[in-house]
């Protein structure tokens, strides 16, 4: 059971330029963009956005569209830990071993020695329910 990972690529997290290319121009200033956006994850429709911000439907759905909508499933993570577990986890890097590696290596090396004891344990219950060779008495 080996756990492994997959590098991020290059210039991951940023928007790619096609995607920038292809979406419309907003004509709505920043701050009713945001306010727009602020009221529709509060639930509100675009409709009554539009009429609470003073602009056009049209472009208030254009905002809407844009907007960060949280993925279902991500591939990546951040791990918000003590300053102490972070000193761990850069101390047991290999050379410029990019940190999420040391982590995966880690976590690898952690459910081997995992699964070994669950398999000793297992062992050492079976071997003492076990009948004596030489029974006394």
């Amino acid at each position: 059971m080996a756990f492994k990972g997959k590098p991020p690529g290059s210039g991951s997290g940023e928007m790619s330029r096609r995607t920038v290319a292809l979406r419309p121009a907003i004509a709505l200033e920043p701050r009713q963009r945001d306010e727009a956006r602020r009221l529709r994850r509060a639930g509100h429709e675009p409709a009554f956005i539009a009429e609470t911000i003073g602009a056009p439907l049209e472009e208030v759905e254009k905002a809407l569209v844009q907007m960060r909508m949280p993925r279902p499933e991500t591939t990546r993570g951040t791990l918000n830990v003590t300053l102490a577990a972070h000193a761990l986890v850069t101390k047991e890097r290999k050379g410029n071993e990019p940190m999420w590696q040391t982590m995966d290596r880690m976590l690898d090396e952690l459910l081997r020695l995992r699964a070994a004891e669950a398999t000793r344990a297992r062992r050492r219950r079976e071997d003492e329910g076990a009948l004596p060779l030489f029974p006394e008495g």
